[in-house]
């Protein structure tokens, strides 16, 4: 299986951006989704997770009421829509994809939130 992420660059303080992360050679709707990122010097944190189906979602606190994930499983595509951007959101964001003892991981991409 295979995820590949884009939709990363640079963006001000308060900005917007929406990532996505499209799957191929893996059966996209079995599994749940997730983003995480990792800044520089720091662990790689969970940022907000979807069920396979879409039907719930959880959020790290940080970005709760700011971040929002969605999936279309026509597409194999999930999404995180990211608004009201800080300079601590900075990192490389990655998407992952689980499925009883399958995990796939994309190569990340870089959000920087600077002036």
């Amino acid at each position: 299986g295979q995820l590949v992420e884009s939709g990363g660059g640079l963006v001000q303080p308060g900005g917007s951006l929406r990532l996505s992360c499209t799957a191929s050679r893996f059966t996209f709707s079995h599994y749940d989704m997730k983003w995480y990122r990792q800044a520089p010097g720091k662990e790689r944190e969970l940022v907000a997770g979807i069920t396979s189906a879409g039907d719930s979602t959880n959020y790290a606190d940080s970005v709760k009421g700011r971040f929002t994930i969605s999936r279309d499983n026509a597409k194999n595509t999930v999404y995180l829509q990211m608004n009201s951007l800080k300079p601590e959101d900075t990192g490389v964001y990655y998407c992952n994809g689980i499925y009883s003892w399958f995990n796939y991981w994309g190569q990340g991409t870089q959000v920087t939130v600077s002036l």
